[in-house]
């Protein structure tokens, strides 16, 4: 590759990261590469899918207990968040899971009832997924993957012009490497800590004990496998996930007890 091409990447890298820098509802600095626009489209495309492909639960309580749930974190959620329409699924699966996507879907599967043993627990998860929406995770996990993708390219040409073919393809198997470790993965642990205090955040001003969180976590350290040392997972150690929802519960148990003392309507019951 030529001189003025690779100038040209890098002016095309440069001016993609600087044009899409913004601040997530923490106040920390966010690569944004593309439009929310594009991120509700997919989103709503995954959706569909799911739903097509998924068994759908027709249980008329298990569903207005995930709905009402959903309906007290999402009159808290700041603005417009609050005053869109969101779509809520429950999938009748064992699977002990949920999500949210951009676009205002959310999905929860039946199995995850069987782990969240109350209301607290749960709003605990749903408002964790919520979170990642607002924050524009997947628009930020995407642009990641795209500028570490342009950035091993530009790699790839100095260090082809440098190296013998054989040096050459190791030094690019490390970079890939170093990329993933690096970048990509400590990223994504940095979006489930956020989206935990999010999460929390929501379901405290929502009338849900905040406290919960912790203790969800300690039932879902109980099924999980063979753990994954931190620092090559996308998600933080249970141990490490614990002591932080323990550590932040306080700030917010002030506001959980002002809302819940102001709440007017029935409680979510299963």
């Amino acid at each position: 590759m030529g001189h003025w091409m690779k100038i040209g990447i890098a002016a095309l890298a440069s001016s993609l990261i600087l044009s899409g820098c913004t601040e997530s509802p923490t106040g920390r600095s966010q690569l944004m590469l593309f439009s929310s626009g594009q991120l509700a489209s997919l989103g709503d495309d995954s959706y569909a899918q799911l739903k097509a492909k998924e068994k759908i639960s027709t249980d008329a309580r298990t569903n207005a207990y995930v709905r009402c749930i959903t309906d007290d974190l999402i009159a808290v959620l700041p603005s417009p968040w609050r005053d869109r329409q969101w779509d809520v699924t429950v999938f009748d699966s064992e699977q002990v899971n949920a999500f949210a996507l951009p676009g205002e879907n959310i999905g929860v599967y039946s199995g995850l009832l069987k782990i969240a043993e109350n209301r607290h627990q749960l709003a605990a998860v749903i408002g964790h997924e919520i979170a990642h929406v607002i924050a524009d995770h997947g628009n930020e996990r995407m642009s990641n993957q795209f500028a570490v993708g342009l950035g091993l390219q530009v790699g790839s040409v100095l260090v082809s012009e440098n190296l013998d073919s054989e040096t050459a393809a190791l030094a690019m198997a490390a970079l890939g490497i170093g990329a993933q470790v690096g970048v990509l993965l400590p990223y994504s642990r940095v979006h489930e800590s956020e989206s935990d205090q999010l999460g929390m955040d929501y379901m405290a001003a929502a009338g849900y004990n905040p406290a919960e969180a912790a203790n969800l976590w300690r039932n879902m350290a109980k099924i999980g496998g063979a753990n994954t040392p931190e620092f090559l997972s996308t998600h933080p150690s249970p141990q490490s996930r614990i002591q932080a929802l323990e550590a932040y519960a306080p700030k917010v148990q002030e506001l959980y007890q002002q809302a819940a003392s102001q709440r007017r309507k029935p409680l979510c019951t299963l």
